[in-house]
């Protein structure tokens, strides 16, 4: 579903600085080479990011579904030298095509690309998120959330995508009430009644909520 007239996108896309030539490259490989190319974060959503990391300065940000890389790439871009992204995804297939693209970006020293079910790896890691970008199964989506909030510093930011979930979290954007609508509406309230955050649903691209923890 577009939420927005395909040419006001276009126009709001002409006003927003260029992708890099890397970001190109992954979108036309990705759109020709990989299932399911509507995933990508695309140049709008994906410098949306990169501003975020450049104005919250965090120290380490956790990403929770790389896909082909092109938002790894959009955070870790915002990063400052000491910074680093750890992201995790389970799907093994893109691990060298991902690779390649973070070779390629000249951030590949920035970015620990990790594989494996994320519930099992966060649990794992050491230390707190400063920045933390959920992008994976929709049905795991709280559970990511419960599993960083509390090792989210104050001030720190949890932003999870595709939230509005092509207007299927309004009953006449939908034909049945499937698993992936159920967990994304019982998330959104989750966040929405959390006295730990504030919050704001933002309706950009496919929706993305943003948390700020308290």
């Amino acid at each position: 579903m577009e939420f927005i007239d395909p040419e006001l996108l276009a126009y709001c896309e002409a006003h927003t600085s260029s992708e890099d030539p890397i970001l190109q490259k992954i979108t036309r490989e990705t759109q020709a080479k990989v299932l399911m190319p509507r995933m990508l974060s695309g140049p709008l959503q994906g410098k949306i990011l990169e501003l975020l990391v450049k104005m919250h300065r965090p120290k380490i940000i956790l990403e929770i579904g790389t896909y082909t890389g092109y938002s790894a790439i959009c955070l870790a871009k915002g990063l400052g030298e000491t910074g680093k992204l750890i992201t995790l995804d389970i799907n093994d297939e893109l691990e060298d095509r991902v690779r390649g693209f973070f070779e390629e970006s000249g951030l590949s020293e920035k970015i620990d690309y990790r594989l494996g079910n994320a519930l099992d790896l966060i649990p794992q890691l050491e230390g707190e998120f400063d920045f933390v970008f959920i992008d994976a199964d929709k049905e795991n989506y709280l559970a990511y959330y419960e599993l960083v909030i509390d090792r989210v510093p104050t001030g720190g930011v949890i932003l999870a995508d595709n939230v509005l979930w092509s207007g299927k979290v309004l009953p006449k954007g939908r034909k049945k009430l499937d698993k992936d609508t159920a967990a994304i509406l019982e998330f959104n309230q989750f966040v929405q009644d959390d006295p730990r955050v504030e919050n704001s649903l933002i309706p950009i691209r496919d929706g993305i909520m943003m948390a700020r923890k308290l």
